[in-house]
């Protein structure tokens, strides 16, 4: 690859629920983007400012994609805000997907995108909401307590290709200010860290969340993170598709908006919400020069 930090950098901006990212498209996998690089970008002062980097590459051009290649022509390439590469992010692919419609690789309609999670199937629908097909929830039984502030609760340990704990609280406001990762026990459970999920109900099969999310802190939306509410929520009510044979939907509210969760009595979630490319632009080479 080339570096990034020699040359103008091509960007979008664009969000779900607000849950926003960087996009930098690079079909041929040239650009490097270094854990420092990812962190300046997505720095809300000094830099563009996101929750993550949506590095959009052909699957075959990519090492760890090309095996994908065959059931999905684009890659997401993701990272987190401090430069760690994550599994999935769900959010992310939908405004992915947004963007392959956007630079008109993509038309709508049904759209195959390769993550590090497995190859997510999305539909974006001409109203403006995309769907995707987030696959199959994983519940471990091994479960941490979170605390906060001198209170604590039991986590539900779901994993949706990437590991959360989800926690039902009275208020919101008992997740304290998410700055930093909460603490739980036992530590073990989770080596790689965590999202972390605290839930209120609003409502028959309507909840609230915040989150903070791995490597992020606080975001204003997270797609794994409602899924994994959505099925612990659906547990924790008795309610579970493989078993009624019909499928199950929780609307989930994020600070940034509306999501609407469902799960099919075969195991597969699908995730429904707005996506928006919201501009572009080109990254001064010297700053990047300056900074990185």
């Amino acid at each position: 690859m080339t570096s990034a930090q020699t040359s103008p950098l091509g960007f979008l901006k664009g969000h779900g629920t607000e849950n926003d990212f960087v996009i930098v498209p690079d079909a041929a996998n040239t650009i490097d983007l270094p854990p420092a690089l990812v962190a300046r970008l997505c720095d809300r002062r000094a830099g563009i400012g996101g929750d993550g980097v949506l590095h959009v590459v052909r699957s075959a051009a990519h090492p760890e994609a090309r095996h994908l290649a065959g059931e999905a022509e684009w890659f997401m390439d993701y990272r987190n805000a401090d430069g760690s590469v994550a599994e999935m992010c769900g959010n992310g692919v939908r405004v992915f997907a947004r963007y392959l419609e956007h630079a008109g690789h993509v038309t709508a309609g049904e759209v195959a995108v390769a993550t590090r999670g497995g190859v997510k199937r999305v539909h974006l629908d001409k109203d403006g909401s995309v769907t995707v097909r987030m696959g199959r929830a994983a519940l471990p039984e091994a479960g941490v307590t979170v605390t906060v502030d001198g209170r604590s609760w039991p986590a539900r340990n779901v994993n949706m290709g990437n590991p959360h704990a989800v926690a039902f609280v009275d208020s919101l406001d008992h997740a304290g200010t998410l700055y930093d990762e909460p603490p739980y026990e036992p530590a073990g459970v989770y080596p790689d860290g965590v999202n972390i999920e605290f839930v209120a109900d609003r409502g028959p099969r309507h909840v609230a969340m915040r989150v903070h999310e791995r490597g992020a802190a606080e975001t204003r939306s997270c797609g794994t993170g409602a899924c994994a509410v959505a099925v612990a929520a659906a547990r924790r009510d008795g309610v579970d598709p493989a078993v009624s044979g019909a499928p199950v939907t929780y609307t989930v509210d994020v600070l940034g908006g509306t999501l609407v969760i469902t799960e099919h009595p075969d195991g597969e979630i699908e995730m429904t919400g707005p996506a928006v490319i919201v501009g572009e632009g080109t990254v001064d080479p010297a700053w990047l020069a300056d900074h990185v």
